[in-house]
């Protein structure tokens, strides 16, 4: 009696055991199985946003031949030493209304239309949808990357309100007759884009254009006037940067501003607080905040629980996105390894943690179940099992 007595206690957190080690394996295989299919079988959300990735970079496509044609008929040369891609989006070294230094190699590098395709990616990490409205604050030092927001915006649906500064580093759009208001304007005309700012500043030092030449700094302010936008002119960092919030939150409407996207290096963006300069690119967090009088509109967009995308830094955005530098000839929509981000959309990850947790919980639930059978063992015999 006693031997079958203790060899049934001795059977049950065997089988008890084997049970659960059982389940961690099965646990383990699927857990594999489930990161092997994220990885190389494109979910459904992941497909859809793929889609739209390559809608956005077509659209770009089309947005640089209207400009290169547009650029063509004002009868401002295309250089090949400088834009050997012919999109027309590369500026000149020097100009009346250039404001800083600046990188070709960078500038050309941007051209590539499968800059829409990222910003798509970027603005579904920050959880934008369709209708939805987001701020951009863009310098015309960046040309291409304001085409790639707007065309990733078409693609996606979304309202666009986009405060602008004129004035361009080297290679932006700092040709007098041809700054960033002729391509808007080339644009809208054309009928690809609705869009135009929602208010205009000459940027530059203080958002004022002190380090353009005078005659830079009339041009823009009558062709400002002339555009008809709402112009901004505060040399002062926090009444600019509360100004544009003021603007930003009144034409966001009932549903509010869903992402903001800094596009260059203005101040009035970035603040200058000498930290911003560490960021990496793309969607990101701010671990501190300077002090009130050095914050730029990024700033005050993260204070709001507002998602922020920083372009800038290009190097650095290509190589963390899979894009490549200064290519030529320039890639085809749809292809390159910047898609291969549409397998990693935020649906993705989040269908692996619910397996996870449907998987985990009853293992652990077992778990706890099997050490109970053995304390209650222990308990009844005295014996340490």
């Amino acid at each position: 009696m006693m031997s079958l007595f203790f060899g049934q206690k001795r059977n049950i957190p065997k089988k008890g055991a084997g049970k659960y080690q059982s389940a961690v394996f099965i646990l383990c295989a699927l857990s594999l199985l489930f990161f092997v299919l994220a990885r190389y079988i494109p979910l459904k959300q992941g497909e859809r946003v793929r889609r739209e990735m390559i809608r956005a970079s077509e659209i770009m496509g089309e947005a640089l031949a209207l400009i290169r044609e547009c650029r063509k008929e004002k009868g401002i040369a295309l250089d090949k030493t400088t834009d050997f891609n012919q999109t027309g989006l590369v500026g000149v070294e020097f100009s009346s209304i250039t404001t800083s230094l600046g990188n070709l190699e960078a500038k050309k590098t941007t051209t590539n239309p499968n800059f829409a395709a990222l910003t798509v990616f970027l603005l579904k990490q920050a959880g934008v949808e369709r209708g939805d409205a987001i701020a951009v604050g863009a310098s015309g030092s960046f040309p291409a990357l304001i085409v790639a927001v707007l065309s990733a915006s078409k693609a996606m649906g979304l309202k666009v309100l986009m405060i602008c500064s004129l004035g361009a580093s080297q290679w932006g759009a700092n040709i007098p007759d041809f700054h960033w208001l002729h391509m808007q304007s080339c644009l809208q005309e054309a009928g690809l884009f609705n869009t135009p700012p929602i208010a205009i500043s000459l940027g530059g030092e203080k958002d004022t254009g002190m380090d353009m030449t005078p005659e830079g700094r009339t041009l823009l302010l009558n062709d400002a006037e002339e555009w008809g936008s709402l112009f901004l002119h505060e040399p002062r960092l926090r009444n600019n940067v509360q100004e544009r919030m003021r603007i930003y939150g009144e034409k966001g409407g009932k549903g509010g501003i869903k992402a903001f996207l800094n596009i260059g290096g203005s101040l009035s963006n970035m603040g200058t607080d000498a930290r911003i300069l560490k960021l990496k690119p793309g969607l990101i967090s701010f671990k501190s905040f300077p002090p009130v009088e050095k914050r730029g509109v990024m700033h005050e967009m993260a204070l709001r629980k507002i998602p922020v995308i920083h372009l800038l830094y290009i190097r650095g955005l290509v190589r963390r996105y899979r894009l490549p530098w200064d290519p030529s000839p320039l890639p085809q929509p749809g292809k390159g390894e910047i898609y291969i981000l549409a397998r990693e959309t935020p649906l993705s990850f989040s269908l692996i943690a619910v397996l996870y947790f449907l998987l985990v919980t009853p293992v652990f639930i077992w778990r706890k179940k099997v050490s109970r059978m053995r304390r209650g063992l222990r308990k009844g015999s005295g014996l340490n099992i």
